[in-house]
């Protein structure tokens, strides 16, 4: 999931009038591509350093994922699974910085953000092009994995990968049903959520707002497939329990972000002050509730444990899932 560029920051007061200025200093998708390296660098720093961890692990048979499949104890022949977990990991704390770096864009700043609008609004559209990369990596290197691990002939094994990767239905077994097609539908629609921030001044800013809002279902899918069908988290413990907890952060800057819009257009008023239509405002009043009842929800999954993970199998893991890609 991504998240992807905010609206951004005003121009300051003494910014050139000619059109033509403004028009060559708009971020392009080049110029953003060039400046977000060193960010992409470092991406690939945290996913190597966490496909080491998994590896170890693996090697030492201390992961869940052993136990989901202990098939994979074998680590030379899914070296490129682990590896997709990895980039699957960096992607969704990268999903995270972005949305996190968004919400404070797009509301109203706190006090305590010493950073500089320009600076911060350019953050964001850097590591929201990274979790675009990193999305894409962790899904050719499963894709890869299901070719590796096929012993048809080469095209079939390719054909057949294609298919149960990139298209919805194509894994028809076990978790993979939902969890498949639900980080599907987060890379499908991170992409054109996130090029559109490049061509806003053609389909114009207010159209460019209304589809940006959608980034957060991106995200929503991202963490949602996560906990389905990352078999780092498929039984209760605490990394199952770390993920929820951050979910917390992003709930709450929402909720701020809604309580105190940056436009005067979106603040709730009371009805018989309401300017819009009465269906508007109860969208925006049921946004809030929605918001506060999930940041509850968080909350209470958190401090009881019922969070939707497995219990952990015996030592005997002959009755384990073994169809969890």
């Amino acid at each position: 999931m991504t998240s992807l560029p905010a609206q951004p920051a005003s121009e300051p007061a003494d910014a050139p009038a000619d059109t033509g200025d403004r028009q060559q200093r708009r971020p392009t998708l080049r110029s953003d591509l060039r400046v977000s390296l060193p960010d992409g660098l470092i991406a690939l720093v945290v996913t190597a350093a966490v496909f080491a961890l998994l590896y170890a692990r693996i090697r030492a048979e201390t992961s869940s994922t052993v136990s989901v499949m202990p098939f994979m104890a074998d680590e030379g022949e899914f070296w490129m699974y682990f590896l997709s977990q990895a980039f699957g990991w960096s992607a969704l704390l990268w999903a995270w910085i972005t949305v996190v770096l968004g919400l404070l864009l797009s509301g109203s700043r706190p006090s305590w953000l010493r950073l500089p609008g320009q600076r911060l609004e350019r953050l964001h559209r850097t590591t929201s092009l990274n979790t675009i990369a990193l999305i894409a990596a962790h899904a050719l290197l499963f894709a890869g994995q299901l070719v590796r691990s096929d012993t048809a002939r080469w095209y079939s094994a390719i054909g057949t990968a294609f298919v149960e990767t990139f298209v919805p239905g194509g894994y028809d077994s076990g978790t993979g049903q939902l969890a498949i097609p639900l980080g599907q539908a987060a890379l499908y629609l991170a992409i054109p959520l996130g090029l559109l921030f490049y061509v806003r001044h053609r389909i114009g800013p207010r159209t460019w707002r209304v589809l940006h809002r959608f980034v957060i279902a991106v995200y929503i899918l991202s963490v949602w497939h996560t906990l389905l069908y990352g078999t780092n988290v498929w039984y209760d413990g605490w990394f199952r329990t770390a993920i929820w907890l951050l979910q917390l952060p992003i709930a709450a800057l929402l909720l701020l972000r809604l309580l105190q819009p940056a436009r005067r257009s979106e603040k709730l008023r009371g009805p018989r002050t309401h300017t819009g239509s009465p269906a508007g405002w109860a969208l925006r009043l049921g946004g809030r509730i929605a918001v506060a009842g999930t940041i509850a929800a968080l909350l209470a999954a958190v401090i009881s444990g019922n969070d939707g993970g497995r219990t952990m199998p015996p030592e005997d893991t002959s009755s384990s899932h073994n169809d969890h890609g």
